[in-house]
């Protein structure tokens, strides 16, 4: 299985992705969270300067977020920069959103914003609508100012739900997911990707891989699967996860439904010691700051071992490998790591696990 790293953008972000690209990391990502971390489109700028061989990504941007015609500039800027290296990752928004106290958008319109991205991004119209009003768009650009010769790979999020991945299925893209470690829901993801595709009009050119971001943390002999070391490096995921669950209490409640009575009780406390409750109109300002940052010492506790096994990648190197090969065996193409103790140190683990 190939290997990637996902980080947030940040000032030093470029040192990041040269030390990934030395280490023959075939992919290096950014998250695109506007009201947690810095702007992906600059932080990837200074990646594709930097580096001559890694593929770049941005995981995931969403029409809730950015104009489809803003989108494909940066995009195909970006790809001025480093031609063919890039990948976009689409998505309904349902972290970003839920950062600014709003819900995700729909699947309809995440579908209309992939479709316009692959069309400018290859030098086609498209449709571009504002309201009622619609109109044929392209790229006016004259000389070098965007690259739409060499192609962009495009790939949606989807978690459990079966819309995203017929948005994939009907667009020919890949698909990214975020801690979704169940080889038996990626089979799902995949039949539901192929029967969307079976007969859509697609370009039959373009890549459909399929990426999963995780935690990854090899046990030294003898050290505890879920002591604070584990806890540390996997706490970030964990965190999101009850985070989200706290603030989509009132309004998905199926969600926080699958969760057994100990995660609940996790969710209770979190938002006791966030100092907020699942329908204060401001508990996104409390439950998401450092969101997918390293986790305070005294929020060790929340990391419960079932959610870090359900979430993450830790145990020894034969525990890894073989639930790797499970993940690649149901169709995962690529692992993504997110690191957040030591970037460099947990990016060369990964490296030595898989390359």
């Amino acid at each position: 299985m190939r290997a990637g790293v996902v980080v947030a953008a940040q000032p030093g972000v470029e040192d990041l992705a040269v030390r990934a690209e030395e280490l023959g990391l075939h992919s290096f990502w950014v998250n695109d969270t506007p009201m947690v971390h810095g702007d992906p489109f600059v932080a990837l700028s200074l990646c594709a300067k930097a580096t001559s061989r890694i593929r770049l990504g941005i995981g995931v941007t969403s029409p809730a977020l950015r104009s489809a015609p803003a989108a494909a500039s940066g995009l195909a800027s970006l790809n001025a920069l480093a031609p063919g290296r890039i990948i976009c990752g689409v998505g309904t928004g349902n972290t970003a959103r839920r950062t600014l106290g709003m819900r995700p958008t729909t699947a309809a319109r995440l579908e209309n914003f992939t479709a316009a991205l692959q069309d400018l991004c290859a030098g086609r119209s498209t449709e571009y609508r504002e309201g009622d009003r619609v109109r044929g768009i392209r790229f006016l650009h004259a000389g070098a100012h965007v690259n739409t010769a060499d192609p962009i790979e495009f790939v949606v999020a989807a978690l459990l739900g079966p819309k995203a991945a017929a948005v994939a299925g009907r667009r020919g893209t890949g698909l990214i997911s975020f801690g979704l470690l169940d080889p038996t829901a990626w089979h799902a993801l995949h039949d539901t990707r192929r029967h969307a595709a079976q007969g859509a009009p697609h370009d039959p050119d373009s890549r459909a891989d399929s990426y999963v971001v995780t935690s990854l943390h090899l046990l030294d002999e003898g050290e505890d699967p879920h002591g604070d070391a584990a806890r540390d490096v996997t706490g970030h995921l964990v965190l999101s996860l009850l985070a989200f669950t706290a603030d989509t209490a009132a309004d998905t409640p199926a969600f926080a439904e699958q969760l057994g009575p100990e995660e609940r009780e996790a969710v209770r406390r979190l938002l006791d010691r966030r100092g907020t409750t699942s329908t204060a109109p401001d508990r996104h300002t409390k439950l998401y700051p450092n969101y997918l940052g390293r986790i305070a010492p005294q929020d060790r506790d929340l990391v419960l071992p079932s959610l870090m096994n359900t979430l993450a990648l830790v145990g020894t190197r034969d525990d890894l490998l073989a639930r790797i090969t499970t993940l690649e065996q149901a169709g995962v193409d690529e692992l993504l790591v997110q690191p957040v103790i030591d970037p460099p140190t947990e990016m060369a683990q990964l490296a030595k696990l898989l390359i």
